[in-house]
């Protein structure tokens, strides 16, 4: 094997620093990250809980249309948050809530989305977050090039793309990663492979040795890491970032956690698995597993654990007191976001609506 065959291959096991127990291991490679980023991702995982949980509620309640629940994999989520810097960007799916939010989103503004009012709900140059994608693997070749037009106008920016397992096997997946790699975008392709493309499992996605090992064929790095260790995550996202920004091309890193929950409110998952095969998982609880380590450090005690429910309690009750609000339609936003400039045709079908409905009110 050459030297530059063995750096994109991804580690043989999957990086881990802190197991289910909560117990800390030494890796050959990487190290555990700073204590206060550890704490700070905790009071993530906390607030990640809540807001899926409370996102549940209010799709049974109808203030939500739909809701792809992250609980499990708030991990993944909080640390593709943390390690990227003000001027980066993150390109999340309709799953990745979590992430959007710990990047500084409004929750309300996230979810209205989900609740199906208009386009993303947020302005993606606040935070730099680029509108959550429900096609499969589309938002890749944006981020893509995001990153190139970054680095043509010599800007100190890492993108960070997130997709899931099922998304590997588009054609976008594949356009977007070899793209990156000819032109050396400083890109984080960052796969959470949570076992299920909606019903379907890992084992009819692909026969490869893992979704790491995809990056070889495009002469992209890759990496694995357990999706449900918030440490191992930071520590090899925080690595590929990075990379990234020091001008050595894009990185590919494969999460490996799992669906607790449907797909969505709108799936039957026990048609598809059983309850037998989610329960292991129930046991490697990235919240769980961080907080035993924090706890056992001296980190983390009665009034740290408060904090972070109370905080988290705050966001639930602006959620509820947000979504509970009902939503005046504006007949305007149909024409107001579809070009720049309006056309011709636009002009004058506002025109004609605009008489519908002065006539409708005249009829009142």
């Amino acid at each position: 094997m050459t030297a530059i065959e063995e750096h994109l291959l991804p580690s043989t096991e999957p990086v881990r620093l802190i197991d289910e127990h909560g117990t800390a291991h030494e890796h050959a490679v990487y190290s555990m990250p700073a204590d206060d980023l550890l704490l700070k991702g905790y009071g993530e995982l906390v607030a990640g809980r809540r807001i899926n949980d409370q996102a549940g509620a209010l799709v049974r309640q109808g203030r939500l249309a739909v809701y792809p629940s992250s609980h499990g994999q708030e991990a993944c989520q909080v640390a593709a948050s943390l390690v990227l810097q003000e001027q980066d960007w993150l390109f999340p799916t309709y799953r990745d809530t979590v992430a959007a939010v710990s990047r500084g989103v409004d929750p309300i503004e996230v979810l209205t989305l989900l609740r199906g009012d208009w386009h993303s709900g947020y302005d993606p140059y606040e935070h730099n977050v680029a509108p959550q994608a429900t096609p499969l693997a589309t938002q890749l070749l944006h981020a893509v090039g995001v990153a190139q037009a970054a680095k043509l106008k010599g800007e100190d920016t890492v993108v960070m793309a997130l997709c899931g397992d099922g998304a590997t096997s588009e054609g976008d997946f594949h356009e977007a990663v070899n793209f990156a790699a000819v032109f050396q975008a400083p890109v984080v392709f960052f796969i959470q492979n949570n076992e299920y493309a909606i019903s379907v499992p890992l084992s009819r996605q692909t026969i490869a040795p893992s979704l790491a090992h995809k990056g070889v064929g495009y002469g992209v790095p890759g990496e694995r890491a357990d999706g449900n260790d918030l440490a191992g995550l930071l520590a090899v996202l925080g690595a590929a970032v990075a990379k990234a920004r020091r001008g050595e091309g894009p990185q590919l890193v494969e999460a490996h956690t799992y669906r607790v929950q449907a797909h969505t409110n709108a799936d039957d998952a026990t048609r598809y698995r059983d309850d037998a095969e989610v329960a292991p998982w129930l046991e490697r609880d990235p919240l769980k597993r961080a907080e035993a380590y924090l706890t056992a450090r001296g980190l983390l005690d009665d009034d740290g654990r408060a904090q972070a429910r109370d905080n988290a309690e705050r966001i639930a009750a602006h959620l509820r007191e947000g979504l509970m609000q009902e939503v005046q339609p504006d007949p305007a936003d149909l024409f107001a976001h579809v070009y720049a400039e309006p056309t011709p045709q636009l002009r004058e079908q506002w025109a004609f609506l605009t008489d519908e409905l002065a006539r409708e009110e005249t009829a009142r």
